[in-house]
């Protein structure tokens, strides 16, 4: 896979329905024992809550699944908050839905609304990234080439991580996987073979806003 949604930061939403509240608790995970040990912490600081409901996914393609109903009826909690984590492509990631009840039962169909607008009002309160598969590009080049290069990267979307100018200028972007080949191709022709490529390494990386962030 080239790249998928990843939460980089967790954060907590909560919604409200017929006095009941729901609170969404989501956190980052790379295991399954890192994921357990997020759902047992959660449940110990929400102890005197009637459900403490639970699901993850882990895996570049989603590997493991799973999760629990913690005494709501079956398939009403766990289910569906694994459905939307689905739903949205993230992957890596774990939530607990937190339920305090309210007095007035929801039914089967509110219940999944319910726990599901939870998960979807914690993603909004995370930061989610775009993890892709890709290269950091170092070039160099003279004076008469670095404005074609950044005409080109800017073509593409591509953002200039970093520059240096001293007797020739140096400059890295990160580049996609896919692009690689072309990328190179381009600026080679454009700067009449003047440019170096001088460090081509293989990342994983996001970028939260213009900046990037590496894995």
């Amino acid at each position: 896979m080239k790249e998928y949604k990843i939460v980089y930061c967790g954060g907590e939403g909560e919604i409200v329905e017929k006095k009941s509240r729901f609170i969404a608790t989501v956190k980052p995970v790379d295991s399954e024992e890192e994921a357990s040990a997020f759902i047992a912490e959660t449940k110990k600081k929400y102890w005197d809550a009637r459900h403490n409901c639970s699901a993850f996914v882990i895996g570049e393609h989603n590997e493991i699944q799973r999760s629990s109903d913690d005494g709501e009826p079956a398939g009403t909690a766990g289910h569906p908050m694994l459905d939307v984590l689905l739903g949205e492509g993230i992957h890596n990631t774990a939530v607990v839905v937190t339920r305090y009840f309210g007095g007035t039962l929801l039914g089967t169909g509110g219940l999944v609304r319910a726990y599901s607008k939870s998960v979807q009002a914690g993603l909004a309160a995370s930061t989610v990234l775009e993890k892709k598969k890709g290269f950091l590009l170092a070039m160099e080049t003279d004076y008469s080439g670095i404005g074609k290069i950044q005409y080109l990267l800017g073509q593409r979307g591509l953002l200039i991580t970093d520059s240096q100018y001293t007797d020739k200028v140096t400059v890295e972007t990160l580049v996609p996987q896919e692009e690689l080949v072309s990328v190179k191709e381009e600026i080679t022709e454009g700067t009449n073979g003047k440019t170096v490529f001088a460090k081509e390494e293989p990342v994983s990386y996001a970028f939260d806003g213009k900046t990037p962030v590496f894995f």
